[in-house]
């Protein structure tokens, strides 16, 4: 069988490796999504691609993104002929096995790597069989840092070939305010600025991305092969001088400190420029421009020290001058003069910077002390922890060490420990021709301290991130997160305290206000502090040795096994279906280089017929021909010839018949099907499939009944999701009722939807009910808005704002937010016609919420498969069968398995509890 690669790439440039694209018309990426979600700084970032294989032939299609170096993958799924195959986060000593024996077999076992200045590449493959289609989903999250006074989220798209549905939909709540918000990057220019729509209210804006497929073919760097190009979204919430923005629920609170219009702190700080030979060529020259333009930004307030050196040391001044107009002048002139030459002495260099500052001690100020270099210590003391040690006794925590890896070249390490247990961080330069740009960049960072000797005080906490920082600059942020003992929210006191020029400064609680429920649910709190204790950790251990660095390790790697972070000490494996390899995902350190080879795997055949309840089909000579996937009573029956006919009204199953007088017309159990009944007059008909593993006889068909069961209940069947489980759980809901979806009970809001009449098999309506006499109406058509007696009507997209809910129209969904929670409806098609499904996308806080859209995830276990399959849920033992569902809350509604069971069973409470007899 041909074999072919195709690949999907996102977040960046495609990588071939040696293998060919195959001609576009043999697949179809039909749809790619990225959804984020940011609240309070906190993004989580949906990745979903959809793939089909248009060919007769088995296909190895390759799934391709780039994702943030600051984000952990959190969730990896692949979705192929109604079976889910999830990654799982082992520590990476148990995938060992797994990685050694896909390295063995050349393959690239480590699935991220890492790419540019801020981006890992994430790829695996998977073999679809002819006409069959994949859906790839990654999980990503991630804090968004504050740097010079904005946010950034980049999204940089490359799918390889335009998309029909291609979407970027990105949604931030921020109870602080959001003070503004810009779309920028080369996809926002020219003719993609029409595909972009910013809408941004008091703490909510949305940015949807919705490029036609022309569009994603004239913009700048697209062609034939679709996008090629950035989305960065931009912004910054309001702020004050007060204690900051706090977010604490049942056991956990976030603190994010970054207080404005405080005086600006005269700074002393000492360059100390590498100029061995190594920094020969275009190096030297970009370290010239950079510094002679950051010297241009020094206040007359501020004194400097300028120091080069090789295997020797090279000063300006001995000691720190005042930045005059005189000094910077001649400074510049020494600037200008730098040449490479010589060996690398970085010890004595850093010794003698410290040197510099301890000996200019100056009351109100704040000390800096910044290196740049592209090497390794190779003269003079080169021993990396003798180093480190002389580093750590000079500098005394009396101020931060900054260093700036210029390179590949160098050992980025060294830096990045040498920093930490400064007080300071590490940073990489890249050789490219902005570097100048990026050195200067860092400078701003770093050019306005406004605090010194920040402490974070928090009574009534514990299991606290970082909470002493030697400055605070302008621009940056602080973030503290904790958990609150005993769950005491009412006697937890934050406080910090800092020295603002030589002035000591408290900032309490009594000058702001504190969220007590804040924008993010428990669970949300809970994952940031998680996430920051993990990043923190993974620092401390670099900082340490023995006993001590073996408890941090061990304890970031509790957390991350616990929170499904992909980080350094874990590996997601990457399951697929039988016969396939195993991938193993891990995360790289800083600079690692992409290694060579596919993670390919195996093509495979598989036949996943549909079975009845008990397992049993029709057996004719050619084959086995299964029946659909029903309920006990409904399927076809074995070889004895009796052919049961599906429920009718009152119960039952229709007449038995020969199977010899049937064409068999299998029903559509693919999620919403209707009522009906069999009549006799078909014909046997035996259609040939191929499965991947040569031809096998099935008989094949969508039921059609000549007569209607015109009084057969109407089914509506709704999937419930499941925790590390390859199949869901489905129920039916039947006839055309009114069902709670979302109830508010503290916050006067409800959300109620009408099942459609027909066949269609969503809602027909959904209102919203914000106060008494306040209510919006949404139906295929518009959106109708009823405020007391006024009643308007809406089907353009301009925003709606009603009491705490806002709404918007895109295309076909609908953009629903209240406070701390989110629902997209989404306007879905089936036979022509149009139908409504609800999807949430952020769930509430407060955990009274109820309503099916409020549903958990469910937990089982399968405790018997024979001769009746038996789940074990909630301790009780529940019987089920394997069934399909159509999954709405999906644009492109796969069809996926479940197992099937009673809705009071899902539900765990009688349905009448989930009806409603007015919506």
């Amino acid at each position: 069988m041909e074999r072919a690669v195709v690949q999907i790439t996102l977040f960046g440039l495609l990588l071939a490796l040696g293998t060919t694209l195959p001609n576009k018309d043999d697949w179809d990426i039909y749809s790619f999504h990225i959804n984020s979600t940011v609240n309070s700084r906190y993004a989580t970032t949906v990745i979903t691609s959809r793939v089909a294989n248009r060919m007769d032939v088995s296909k190895e299609i390759e799934f391709h993104v780039r994702i943030p170096k600051n984000a952990f993958i959190s969730k990896f799924k692949m979705l192929i002929d109604g079976q889910e195959y999830d990654g799982v986060v082992k520590a990476k000593e148990q995938a060992k096995q797994q990685y050694a024996q896909a390295v063995s077999r050349g393959q690239s076992a480590g699935l991220v790597s890492s790419v540019g200045r801020t981006l890992e590449e994430f790829k695996t493959s998977v073999t679809v069989a002819a006409h069959k289609k994949v859906t790839f989903e990654l999980t990503y999250e991630e804090l968004l840092k504050r740097r010079l006074g904005k946010y950034e989220l980049q999204i940089h798209a490359q799918p390889m070939q335009p998309v029909k549905d291609f979407k970027v939909d990105v949604y931030i709540n921020e109870n602080a305010g959001i003070n503004f918000i810009e779309v920028k990057g080369g996809l926002s220019t020219n003719a993609m600025a029409n595909a972009i729509t910013k809408t941004h209210v008091d703490k909510q804006a949305w940015v949807y991305f919705y490029p036609t497929e022309d569009q994603q073919k004239t913009c700048d760097s697209c062609g034939d092969q679709g996008m090629n190009g950035d989305l960065v979204i931009v912004y910054d919430v309001n702020r004050d001088t007060s204690l900051g923005d706090i977010k604490r629920s049942a056991g956990y609170f976030v603190h994010h400190f970054a207080p404005s219009n405080l005086p600006r702190i005269p700074k002393n700080v000492v360059f100390i420029i590498d100029q061995s030979g190594s920094m020969h060529g275009r190096k030297i020259t970009q370290t010239r421009i950079a510094l002679i333009h950051i010297l241009n930004d020094l206040a007359e307030d501020d004194h400097f020290g300028l120091i080069t050196f090789d295997s020797d040391i090279f000063h300006w001044k001995r000691e720190l001058v005042q930045a005059n107009k005189e000094n910077l002048n001649s400074a510049k002139t020494f600037a200008r003069g730098i040449t490479d030459r010589g060996a690398t002495d970085i010890n004595r260099a850093v010794l003698e910077g410290a040197r510099m500052l301890n000996a200019h001690p100056r009351e109100g100020s704040a000390s800096i002390l910044i290196l740049l270099t592209d090497g390794d210590p190779t003269t003079g003391e080169t021993n990396l922890e003798r180093i480190h040690s002389n580093v750590r006794r000079v500098i005394a925590d009396k101020f931060p060490l900054y260093c700036l890896g210029f390179g590949f070249d160098v050992n980025f390490e060294f830096l990045e420990k040498m920093s930490l247990q400064n007080n300071g961080v590490a940073r990489r330069i890249y050789e490219d021709s902005d570097a100048d740009l990026q050195l200067t960049g860092f400078y701003e960072e770093v050019a306005t301290p406004l605090l010194t000797d920040v402490t974070m005080i928090y009574i009534g906490a514990n299991n606290l991130t970082q909470t002493n920082f030697s400055l605070y600059y302008n621009g940056s942020e602080i973030v503290v997160a904790g958990q609150i003992t005993d769950n005491e929210i009412e006697t937890f006191t934050p406080q910090v305290i800092a020295v603002s020029t030589s002035k000591r400064v408290v900032f309490s609680e009594t000058n702001t206000t504190v969220d007590s429920t804040g924008t993010m649910s428990d669970s949300h709190i809970q994952r940031v502090w998680a996430y920051l204790t993990v990043k923190q950790l993974l620092e401390k251990e670099l900082q340490l040795s023995g006993p001590e660095k073996e408890n941090v390790k061990n304890e970031a790697l509790r957390l991350s096994l616990k929170y499904s972070f992909v980080t350094p000490l874990t590996s997601m494996v990457v399951t697929k279906p039988q016969g396939e390899n195993t991938d193993v995902l891990h995360k790289p350190k800083e600079g690692e280089r992409q290694t060579s080879g596919l993670p390919f795997g195996q093509p495979i055949g598989r036949l996943t017929p549909w079975t009845s309840l008990s397992g049993k089909g029709f057996s004719p000579a050619s084959g086995s021909i299964p029946g659909p996937p029903v309920t006990r009573g409904q399927g076809f029956y074995t070889a004895s010839g009796l052919l049961p006919g599906p429920p009718v009204a009152g119960g039952g199953l229709s007449t038995q018949v020969d199977y010899a007088d049937y064409d068999l017309m299998m029903p559509d159990y693919g999620g919403m099907g209707t009522g009906y009944a069999i009549v006799p007059t078909y014909k046997p008909t035996i259609a040939a499939t191929d499965g991947g593993m040569g031809t096998q006889d099935l008989i094949v068909a969508t039921y059609e009944p000549t007569i209607a069961a015109t009084d057969a209940p109407l089914y509506h069947r709704f999937l419930l999701k499941t925790v590390n489980q390859s199949l869901p759980l489905c129920f039916d809901v039947s006839g055309d009722v009114g069902l709670k979806l979302l109830h508010h009970p503290n916050r006067e809001m409800s959300v109620n939807g009408e099942l459609d009449s027909v066949a269609h098999g969503g809602f027909k309506r959904i209102v919203i009910h914000v106060k008494p006499d306040q209510h919006i109406e949404v139906d295929t058509a518009g959106i109708t808005v009823r405020d007391g007696q006024r009643v308007t009507s809406h089907t353009g997209q301009d925003l709606l704002t009603i009491g705490s809910v806002t709404v918007i129209r895109r295309n076909k969904e609908i953009d629903v937010a209240a406070e701390d929670s989110r629902m997209v409806i989404l306007v879905q098609e089936k036979d022509g016609e149009e139908f409504l499904w609800p999807v949430l996308r952020q769930r509430p806080s407060d955990t009274s919420v109820t309503g099916i859209l409020a549903l958990k995830p469910a937990v089982y276990e399968e405790v018997q498969q024979t001769p009746i399959t038996k789940l074990k849920i909630n301790n009780q033992d529940i019987s089920v069968t394997r069934s399909t569902a159509v999954d709405h809350s999906i644009v492109s509604s796969p069809t996926l398995d479940c197992w099937l069971l009673s809705a009071e069973s899902a539900l765990h409470r009688p349905l009448n509890d989930f009806i409603v007899s007015q919506i």
